[in-house]
């Protein structure tokens, strides 16, 4: 919803909400399109409505863009520009609270740039970030990307770097972090040999556990011994 002040950062599990997610032509919010968008709308839990378009950026997409996310000029060129978007999406998300992957650090601004600039009014909708929340969940991962949360949870990945296949993978993510939020935080998990602090890392043969003291302790832990 448009307003006179933007929406709170909020740190908690909601049952309804509206998760989203943005592909742009590079990573700054000051020089930088999004040419794509995507939100799928969350009832108790449950994915109940999609909304997803590309968009005309009005430039060309840089090869670094296009080698992340697979999007082109050519698959741009007939989309609506991001004004025209920007309307439907709002009145997707009406009021919900808006959820994403480090959202507050990316997409948000660029919502909040473009809402300023074409309506020059704020998005009033608060949100809730999924990268704090992971970092706080789940100290024993090493890295917090959205991906490494899917193969924590065993929640497939493909598609990764789209739009609208980040929000359903993210959906599910969100909803396993709000169990945790339920029973509340996972202790670190220890290493047997030196009592040092197990990280979640990725190899050649797939995600395991390794000592975060390495290399003077060399222990491992298959990811499959985790009990969850």
């Amino acid at each position: 919803m448009l307003g006179l002040r933007t929406g709170e950062k909020l740190e908690k599990y909601v049952k309804d909400y509206v998760v989203f997610d943005l592909e742009t032509t590079g990573v700054s919010p000051l020089t930088d399109a999004i040419i794509e968008i995507s939100a799928v709308k969350v009832r108790d839990g449950q994915i109940v409505d999609e909304f997803s378009t590309l968009v005309n950026p009005k430039r060309r997409i840089p090869y670094g863009a296009s080698r992340v996310n697979g999007i082109t000029d050519e698959m741009v060129a007939d989309m609506p520009v991001f004004e025209e978007v920007l309307k439907d999406f709002i009145d997707f998300i009406g009021d919900d609270i808006l959820v994403g992957h480090n959202i507050h650090e990316f997409d948000m601004k660029f919502i909040h740039r473009d809402c300023e600039a074409f309506f020059r009014l704020f998005l009033g909708n608060d949100y809730i970030d999924t990268l704090p929340l992971a970092r706080k969940c789940l100290p024993i991962l090493g890295h917090h990307k959205l991906t490494d949360l899917a193969t924590y949870y065993k929640i497939p990945a493909e598609g990764a770097h789209r739009a609208l296949n980040d929000c359903r993978m993210n959906q599910q993510v969100f909803e396993r972090l709000g169990e945790e939020l339920k029973n509340g935080e996972k202790p670190l998990k220890v290493c047997p040999r030196c009592g040092g602090t197990l990280k979640l890392r990725n190899g050649k043969f797939g995600s395991f556990f390794g000592c975060s003291s390495y290399p003077n302790c060399r222990y491992t832990e298959n990811i499959a011994n985790e009990t969850k």
